[in-house]
């Protein structure tokens, strides 16, 4: 198999958002491919990881082994399993979710269609085929599936992460103390704040806030839960967005005292306090 990316294909309806993203978040490269997905030299599919086996073995051990690094303790292996869940499906999230955000273009992308690079921030994607609204240039284009309306696109953002992210918890469910509802818990959640962080990125965080709202109000199966936005007001009577997660990423069974401000286990005074410092 290839060990490095595969001879990249020409530029395509997706490509502008993916390079804006690299541009506001340098952490992050994708490369679209023509053929062949890169494969060994720390490069892993997603395919492996919904499989279970020996790729998400080795997937698994990178974070085990950089708990012990960096903490002086070993984390529990649904522990270990939950912070390499969320270190795929954050960005595997955006690959759909951002070009949504900033073109009205939904790719639809398999697992066999997508590979990542944990310690290089590479992802590279094969798009076979994407939705898009009525009179979008790219309706033209070969793959193009034109859908009727901004809801239906909605219908198809939410379609294509199940589609990509389902066989992958599938594949994590056998690593972690989770069911169904709780990994799609998971799920929700890193739709929401990726999109939301790279809202924030690029001077959009009002407008990426409004679209998650729409595209997850609640009551869209299998998702868990919606998009769970609200204000706090500071000290000064400003207001503080923050959002309530529908899952908990466990970093507290290593440090209890640091939890995220948007975990259920931060308490709102707690929130305030950390947002205000921020800001």
């Amino acid at each position: 198999m290839p060990s490095a990316l595969a001879t990249s294909a020409p530029a395509s309806p997706l490509s502008g958002a993916y390079a804006q993203l690299t541009e506001v978040f340098p952490s992050l490269r994708v490369t679209e491919a023509d053929a062949a997905l890169p494969d060994g030299d720390g490069w892993v599919g997603a395919a492996a990881l919904a499989t279970g086996g020996e790729g998400l073995d080795t997937f698994l051990a990178w974070d085990d082994a950089q708990v012990q690094r960096d903490y002086g303790t070993r984390a529990r292996p649904d522990v270990v399993a939950s912070f390499a869940l969320h270190r795929y499906a954050w960005p595997a999230c955006l690959l759909i979710t951002l070009p949504w955000f900033l073109h009205r273009r939904v790719p639809s992308l398999p697992v066999a269609d997508v590979a990542f690079h944990r310690e290089q921030g590479r992802m590279a994607v094969r798009v076979r085929s994407f939705a898009c609204l009525p009179g979008d240039p790219a309706a033209e284009l070969p793959g193009a599936r034109v859908v009727p309306d901004e809801e239906a696109l909605r219908g198809a953002v939410r379609e294509a992460v199940a589609g990509h992210l389902g066989p992958v918890l599938n594949g994590f469910r056998g690593r972690m103390r989770r069911g169904p509802r709780a990994l799609w818990g998971m799920a929700s959640d890193e739709i929401v704040e990726g999109l939301w962080y790279l809202g924030h990125l690029l001077g959009e965080e009002r407008r990426a806030v409004a679209e998650l709202e729409r595209l997850l109000p609640g009551a869209t199966a299998p998702y868990v839960g919606s998009a769970a936005f609200r204000e706090l007001t500071g000290p000064g009577g400003e207001a503080l967005p923050t959002r309530d997660r529908a899952s908990c990423c466990m970093f507290y069974t290593l440090r209890p005292e640091d939890t995220c401000v948007t975990c259920p286990r931060t308490c709102d005074t707690d929130r305030v306090a950390r947002l205000t410092a921020t800001a």
